[in-house]
């Protein structure tokens, strides 16, 4: 992204959850109750201008969007269910509300929300505005990955022993591998027993088509304009060998027909998903951690 500008992807994948949380809530996927209240007005608007355009010319990216938001929702409840988690990592957070709108984050588990300045300040505003003050659970943690590493969460009280969630939603793709496989290893190597991580990526043969699907194209196209290129994928059926191969465990992947057959049923069976992404999770396997 641009150094002094919040990130455009951020503010359009808020406008995915916010469209569909505007629709019936039986017809609905997903609900993000703020995600609206995370945008400029005029920015809303503009967006939803184009919806149906933009639809047209990439298929099933808004289900996919609802779908992978749900799914990672669905995920974070059971990790609070559990009561197995006592501090929760969001990297590249962008307008993610989770930790505004999960009630019982707020007594029990620590939230560091980690995102480059100009957009974690952007987002801090937003907050304030919605919420009249900012939450204590929340910790915000600038850091610029051209010059900073995750280290920089231990300046800011995070405990490596505890048993800790990274969600890492909607990232991977503008990464380089040398970023992700980074960024994997400090998950395994400063996260508490029973940690885990859950992120979604692309599939690395939609990066490298000659004919690349609608949002793939047009994401490519306007990377030096917005500083988010596309780079990173992990090809179709290897993502299990991947993490195995980087020290994780009990590694359950979801790929588009997966969220397809969960959460498309009734009056949503004919909603598209796009089938170049899926979403995976994983456990830190049994190494001691150490800074």
């Amino acid at each position: 992204m641009m150094r002094n500008q919040t990130s455009i992807t951020a503010r359009g994948i808020a406008f995915a959850r916010a469209l569909e949380s505007s629709r019936p809530a039986e017809a609905r996927v997903c609900h993000d109750p703020l995600a609206r209240q995370m945008l400029d007005p005029v920015f809303y608007l503009f967006c939803k201008l184009f919806a149906g355009y933009g639809e047209r010319r990439a298929p099933g990216v808004l289900g996919y969007l609802a779908a992978r938001t749900r799914y990672i929702d669905d995920y974070l409840q059971a990790c609070i269910d559990e009561g197995g988690i006592a501090q929760l990592v969001i990297l590249g957070v962008g307008l993610d509300s989770r930790a505004y709108r999960f009630e019982r984050l707020k007594d029990r588990v620590k939230v560091f929300e980690v995102d480059h300045p100009a957009t974690q300040q952007g987002k801090i505003n937003r907050v304030k505005k919605i919420l009249g003050q900012l939450p204590e659970h929340v910790i915000y943690v600038p850091i610029d990955f051209n010059e900073e590493t995750l280290q920089k969460l231990f300046d800011f009280g995070y405990d490596q022993q505890l048993r800790t969630l990274f969600i890492w939603e909607g990232v991977t793709y503008y990464l380089t591998t040398e970023a992700v496989n980074s960024t994997l290893e400090f998950v395994l190597r400063n996260s508490g027993q029973g940690s885990s991580i859950i992120f979604d990526y692309v599939y690395a043969s939609a990066l490298t088509t000659a004919r690349k699907r609608g949002e793939i194209a047009r994401m490519k196209r306007y990377s030096r304009f917005t500083g988010e290129g596309l780079v990173f994928g992990i090809e179709e059926g290897k993502v299990e060998e991947f993490l195995s191969r980087r020290g994780y465990i009990h590694i359950e992947n979801a790929t588009g027909n997966d969220l397809k057959k969960v959460y498309f049923t009734g009056v949503n069976q004919n909603r598209p998903v796009a089938p170049i992404y899926a979403i995976v999770q994983a456990t830190v396997g049994p190494q001691q951690p150490g800074r």
